[in-house]
């Protein structure tokens, strides 16, 4: 088929090269523009452009993908399909409206539950035990098409959100090539979504990773892992700002107010972390062992290795 492949991070990479793979003609792929990012805050290309034009594929990366003249340009490329995947930008009607077979869109969760624009931390915050990938035909509501297909997958204790993103990307590629000539053929049926079970992700801000030790270890290190790559859990040492990327959750509490350190002790055994020792911090349910930790300025360092070179650090108050 003629399709035009909207996506940007790495997520939707794997998607892109499996419409290819299956024989697919890709007219253009659709991303976000440059941004600065990195240590020098050059601009730099996202995933999925870097991909296209390994490809030799044409790339287009409107400002704003709805404005007259991308929408002249998409319309004179006479796509059968469009395929969305995490692209970042809404797509109007005007937009939704120029393929001739319609709009198909992968979706990492299990739709309707977690809409919205952080699905795979949404479903590390609210602990859920499985999660997934949706492909759905495109509406103007916010991801509320109805569903071509479904496939689920579990979530594991030690998953964060970028080690479940690379899992959910692959499984919807393979999901959405199983299933769009079907569906454009209509030999499949869309299913619409119950509106009585949709939940919402919204997009996550920095300030969401900054930890409050009242409330309990579990739902920290849910907070751990699902801001993991970014925006990376922090919390307050004095004037310093200590970034968590690995904790687990313990039983038992101690005197000390919640934010409190606690001293080393090993994480036991069953948490199959090989019962390493490292320090604790009182939370406002249970403790929170803390396995890596960095400075600002440093490398992410084990707990013991930060106690090693921090004077007065047990019994001080985070937060």
């Amino acid at each position: 088929m003629r399709l035009v492949f909207f996506g940007s991070p790495e997520f939707a990479v794997p998607g892109l090269d499996a419409l290819l793979d299956a024989g697919h003609e890709v007219v253009a792929v659709v991303s976000q523009p440059d941004r600065p990012a990195g240590r020098g805050h050059g601009n730099t290309p996202p995933p999925v452009k870097v991909a296209a034009v390994s490809r030799a594929l044409t790339v287009l990366q409107p400002a704003k993908v709805s404005d007259p003249e991308p929408v002249e340009a998409l319309t004179a490329l006479g796509a059968e399909v469009f395929v969305v995947a995490a692209y970042g930008q809404i797509l109007r009607q005007r937009v939704l409206d120029i393929p001739s077979r319609g709009c198909l869109n992968v979706h990492a969760s299990l739709l309707p539950r977690h809409r919205g624009a952080s699905p795979i931390a949404a479903a590390i915050l609210a602990g859920d035990a499985v999660t997934g990938v949706t492909i759905m035909e495109m509406v103007r509501a916010l991801d509320a098409g109805p569903m071509i297909a479904r496939v689920e997958e579990p979530i594991s204790p030690f998953d964060t959100t970028g080690s479940l993103e690379a899992r959910l990307a692959h499984r919807g590629a393979e999901l959405l090539t199983g299933v769009i000539e079907e569906w454009a053929s209509g030999r499949l049926v869309a299913t619409p979504q119950d509106e009585s079970l949709v939940t919402y992700a919204p997009q996550i801000a920095r300030a969401d990773a900054l930890l409050d030790w009242s409330l309990p270890a579990v739902e920290l290190w849910r907070q751990v892992r699902a801001y993991q790559p970014w925006p990376v859990a922090f919390t307050r040492f004095g004037d310093q700002e200590l970034r968590i990327h690995e904790s687990w959750p313990l039983d038992g509490a101690e005197s000390g107010e919640p934010g409190t350190v606690l001293p080393v002790r090993a994480v036991p055994v069953e948490a199959d972390l090989g019962g390493e020792e490292t320090f604790a911090v009182q939370t406002g349910d249970g403790l929170l062992a803390v396995r890596r930790v960095q400075k600002p300025g440093g490398r992410p360092m084990t707990g013991l290795d930060f106690l090693r070179g921090q004077r007065d650090f047990v019994g001080a108050k985070l937060g």
